[in-house]
Formats: structure tokens, sequence, C-alpha cells
């Protein structure tokens, strides 16, 4: 990396107010360095953080941050914001164990007002906090940075809505960065920019408006045209302009000489809130992320003087992979599916799909609530929609699973892929929670593959099943190496599949957690306790009658799911409870997540510290019957407690 003299110098943001205006390019470049040499041990998001270098640390030079709220919608553009606002220490422990959250993170920072890692809350927060700082009397400005991804997600404009009836002072930064929403910046653009926002203007255009409201009408209306046509032509904002901002833009985002007097002059606007637009490109300052946008939007450490990321291992296929392959096979054989998916066609494996089938395949941005009732859309006519959303997107889109499709039993099927832990990127995208909210839904066919196989298999179900919602979960990384048949067989809705039998001890696995259970089955053999294991593949419809049979021949059922509290362990209880189950002595325990939110860490680490791995499995079936690891026998290996 090279040298950093100017960002030696810096504490925190107070500094960078102290510096000159032509002093801010070289800060900025220092910031793009150090960035790009952490996130290359690190991995992590790159394509967005370096394109808003500069307007980092034009927004830290022109704020009086924090006491000015700044909130950066997603968080996965604000490295520079981390680097500035004295983490930049702890910079290399990006997504790691203990480090940096690779998201903006309340507990993280006072410069992080507002926690964020799904897309388009910003503007509604920052609503609040302008709300919050009216009512109390303070004075502070509240800026929201918002990419333009996220402006495809009604929320954003939920909040605009109502932002000029509830507050005279908010500031939005859109930063466009790739979609087509305004003409290419230039010299002239950002001419008229800075004087849209400058007081002069401001003032002419307050004086236009006395003026329309004594004119006579013909005249009021020449001069209201006329202003409205000439804004039109500058820059393009009659949209937001009509949603009651005043639109500042294009606005030329790494020219530092335009950007920081065009936010002096946004910050001094009171009349009604501010937005923004501001062009970046992603990858900016970095040859290899300005040529591959897309491919070094997120990356793995990589060689920071050729670009080449660090390759994974010549291992099995994702899952994620194994789901779109299975769906193109499916497709082949159904001209009537078709895949949906909420700005993640690669994340989901539907750009396989996209591939074979481009006409039969729908990206339609952040928007899950969109994408669930689009594809209840097509349900109610004949298609067979396949949403592959993650699961921890999924859940905003509930309200339209719950009305939309489940109620009406339409046969829309869910790929619900990240299901479990994710590692590095922490709680906020974490697929903890889908057995529990889709499994209380009447109808809905819940199931949750173990390997490449099972979910081919549970692809060709989902396809195949007509008489209402259906979904398969399958989590993040490899699969387990298996050979996927051919032709996949759907499977029997309802009945899971017995692994491997035995007397004593009974593991009930429903999706991922099947290595570790049969992994723990050998440990438990090796001590002479004679171990069942099982695999459920339904959560919903489950099947009561391997579960009875279980409770019925061993001493200790243990159910096991990489899933919240309230998943399925809690639907076996149920079935037990009511059918008598539990009044014979049965010793039950349900393995799940924590009821908690686990901080980031490798998936392994995650995994073991949730008790999810074999030795949390073992541990837990030799607790239930009151043994411990001096009990194991010679040779056996050690137990964790």
């Amino acid at each position: 990396m090279r040298d950093t003299p100017l960002l030696d110098t810096l504490q925190s943001p107070a500094d960078i107010r102290t510096l000159d205006r032509d002093q801010l390019p070289q800060l900025a470049d220092e910031v793009r360095d150090t960035m790009i040499d952490a996130v290359s041990v690190t991995g992590g998001h790159l394509g967005a953080g370096l394109g808003v270098v500069e307007l980092t640390v034009a927004l830290h030079h022109v704020f009086d941050t924090p006491e000015d709220i700044l909130i950066w919608d997603v968080g996965h553009q604000a490295y520079p914001h981390k680097i500035l606002t004295g983490r930049r220490s702890r910079i290399r422990t990006l997504r790691q164990a203990g480090g940096l959250s690779g998201f903006t993170k309340r507990s993280e920072s006072t410069y992080d007002p507002f926690g964020a890692a799904h897309a388009a809350t910003s503007i509604s927060a920052a609503l609040g906090f302008c709300v919050a700082r009216d009512l109390k009397g303070d004075n502070n400005h509240v800026i929201a940075v918002i990419g333009d991804g996220s402006m495809t997600a009604g929320m954003a404009y939920e909040a605009m809505n109502i932002a000029a009836s509830s507050t005279k002072r908010l500031i939005v930064i859109l930063n466009d960065n790739d979609m087509s929403i305004a003409p290419p910046v230039g010299a002239m653009s950002n001419y008229f920019a800075r004087l849209l926002s400058s007081r002069s203007f401001l003032s002419l255009r307050k004086a236009a408006k006395k003026m329309i409201e004594v004119w006579p009408l013909p005249l009021a209306d020449a001069a209201r045209k006329a202003d409205e046509y000439a804004r039109g032509m500058v820059q393009g904002g009659t949209f937001f302009e009509e949603l009651g901002f005043h639109y500042i833009g294009v606005v030329d985002g790494h020219d530092l000489e335009t950007l920081v007097p065009i936010l002096h002059n946004a910050r001094e606007i009171d009349h009604k809130p501010v937005l923004v637009h501001v062009r970046t490109q992603k990858g900016k300052g970095y040859a290899p992320a300005e040529n591959a946008a897309d491919k070094y939007h997120g990356v793995s450490k990589f060689n920071v003087i050729t670009g080449e990321q660090q390759k994974g291992s010549n291992g099995p296929p994702t899952f994620t992979q194994v789901f779109g392959e299975s769906l193109v096979h499916e497709a082949r054989k159904d001209d009537r599916i078709v895949a949906i998916t909420a700005a993640m066609p690669t994340g989901t494996g539907l750009d396989i799909f996209e591939t074979a089938f481009p006409d039969r395949m729908f990206d339609v941005g952040i928007a899950e609530q969109h994408a669930v009732t689009f594809a209840a859309g097509l349900a109610a006519d004949g298609m067979k929609p396949f949403a592959a959303i993650y699961s921890t997107f999924l859940q905003r889109g509930y309200d339209q699973v719950v009305h939309d499709v489940a109620i009406q039993k339409l046969p829309v099927r869910f790929g619900i892929d990240r299901a479990g832990l994710v590692g590095a990127d922490g709680a906020t995208h974490a697929g903890s929670f889908d057995i529990g909210f889709l499994g209380a839904l009447p109808g809905f066919v819940l199931m949750g593959a173990a390997d490449e196989v099972e979910l081919a298999r549970m692809v060709a179900t989902c396809a195949a099943y007509d008489e209402g919602p259906s979904g398969v979960r399958y989590p993040r990384g490899e699969a387990t190496g298996l050979d996927v048949p051919a032709d996949p067989q759907p499977l029997e809705i309802g009945r899971g599949r017995i692994m491997r039998e035995g007397s004593k001890i009974a593991l009930l696995s429903f999706g991922s957690r099947l290595a570790d259970s049969l992994r723990a089955a050998d440990r438990l053999a090796a001590m002479g306790l004679s171990t069942t294991v099982a695999d459920a593949r339904f959560a919903k419809p489950l099947d009561t009658e391997l579960v009875s049979r279980l409770a019925r021949h061993h001493e200790v059922l243990i159910t096991i799911e990489e899933g919240a509290v309230g998943g399925f362990g809690s639907f076996v209880l149920h079935h037990l409870a009511i059918s008598g189950g539990l009044d014979q002595g049965l010793k039950i325990r349900c393995l799940t997540l924590p009821d908690r939110f686990q901080d980031q860490a490798s998936p392994a680490a995650m995994l073991a510290e949730a008790g999810l791995d074999a030795d949390g499995i073992m541990a837990t079936a030799l607790l239930a019957l009151g043994l411990d690891q001096s009990d194991a026998l010679p040779g056996a290996g050690s137990v964790r407690a």
C-alpha cells in the first residue's frame, strides 16, 4: 500500500473539516488505497465503497458528524466512512470474528446512528430522526445516502411521499452508480446543479412564486410552465419535485470542487427536503473493479496488483448452483415454469436459468413484496413460478406470502437460499426464521435439503406440486459431493427417511445438519450408544408417523435444525404433545440456533457456538442421558461439555 501522510494525521471527521478544499482529493486517494488494501485481505464489498470515497470525504468535510446524522443505506458502501470515523486501525478486521461489521452498526460507533444491511431503509429512518429533532427543538442536519438500486424498493418512495409534510430539513443523497436515471454527467450539468442549489437561485424562485400568486392567470401559468421547463431541461428532477423535494443534480460524485459547494448549499436549504442526485462509478480508482463492476461488488481475498480473486476449492458445486441447474432441468420439461428474483440473479443461481430461458426469467429489482405478489399473479393464471429469494430477504415479503399466496392456496414455489447461518455477513443476513414463519402457514409445503441430490428432488417436487405453495430451503456454500441423478424424481409429500437404525438415541435432522448428525452418531456408536439418524425432509407437513415411531422406540429424541427457536423442533413437540408421545418418559431435546442474534464469524465457529456441529449434537445426547466425557469408552475421543 502507498503512503498515506494526510490520512495519518486525522483522528476523526472533525480533523477533516480543518482541511482546505484542495487537500481533499489527496485524502480521497489515500482512503481509497487503504480500503483496497484492507478488502484484499478480508474480502467483502468493494465496488460500491470505492465509488463513494469522494462523496464520503465531502460529507464529513461539510457536515458536523456525528451531531449531524449521516445514514448509509444498506451499509456495504460505508467502508470509507469507517476508515474516516476512528476505525481505520481495525479496518483489516472487517467481517471477521470480533471485528468490524461489513455494514453500519449502532453498537460499533457513534458515527453509525442507524444500522443497515437491507436496502431502502435510510429515508424512513432519516425521517424518524428529523421528526425527533424537530419535536425536541434541536437544529442538526440529517442526511440519508441511498443507492440507486435501493430506489427500486417501494419503501423509499413511501418515505419520500410523506417527507415534505413531516419535515422541512432533510437531505437525501441519491448515489446513482448504475441505473440510467439521468443524462451523463458533464461540466454543464455540474454548473447548473451548483447554480440550482445556490442562495441566489432559491431567492429568485421564491420571488417568482410570489409573483405567480398575484399575477393574472395567463401570466401565472406561463411563468409556472417556464420554471418547470427550465428545471426539467437542466436536470430532469420533475419526479422528485412532485414529491416535495428540491432536486439538485446531476452532480459528478468524484469532482470534489463541485461536490463540496453543492453540499454546502444543500445544507442551507431549510424550506423543503432536498435530494442531491450524485453520479458515481462503482469501483472508481481501481482498474479491475472499474472494468468488471459486477464481479467486484462483493469479493473474496484478492491480489491488489493483478486484481485476481482468491479461488475457492475445486470441490462440489454450491447448493445455489445445484438449485439453478435443477430448475433449468425442470423447465426443459415444462414451459409453464418461470423464475423470479429480487435483484439477486447470480446469488440465487437464476443467472443459470436466465442463460437457458431468458424470456422466462424476471429480475424485479430490490422489491421482494412485488416479487411474491407478481409470482402469485402468474400462478393464478396457470404458470409455475419459482421465486428464488434469500431467506433473510423473504422476510420483507412475508405479508404477501400470507395474504396473496397462502390464503389463496396459489402454487407459488419458493427457492429459499442462504437458509441458516452465513458467516461473515452476520446476523442481518442469516436465514434464521423462515422455518417458523413459513411453517406456520396452513397448506404450505416446506422442505429442507440435506444434500444436492435431495435439493434436486425437492425442486422436482415443487414443480410437480400444484395444490398450494411450496418451498425448499438450502444453505450457503458447497454441497456434499454426491452425484445428482440425470432426472431427479419428486418426493412423496410429508415423508422423511431413516438414514441409520439404532435403539437408544434418535437424531432427527431437518435440512443442512444431517451430515453432522451422522458424524455424531458414529461417535456415539463408538461409545456403545446405539443411535438412529433420520432426515425429516419436510417441516410441513410433518412426517408424524416417523416422529411417533422415533419417540416410541428410543430413550432420547433430539431434533436438529439450522433455524431459530419456534421452528421444526416446535412442530415436533406440538405433535408429540397432542398425540401423547410425551407421556412415555421420552427425553426430548431441540437443537436450534440460540435465542439471540449471533455475531459474524466463520460458519464453522458459528455452528459450534450454536451447538449444531457434531460435537454439540453428541454433547446434547450425552447430557440427556446423564453422561459426560468421562463415560467415553477407551479410544472414543473427548466429548465437548
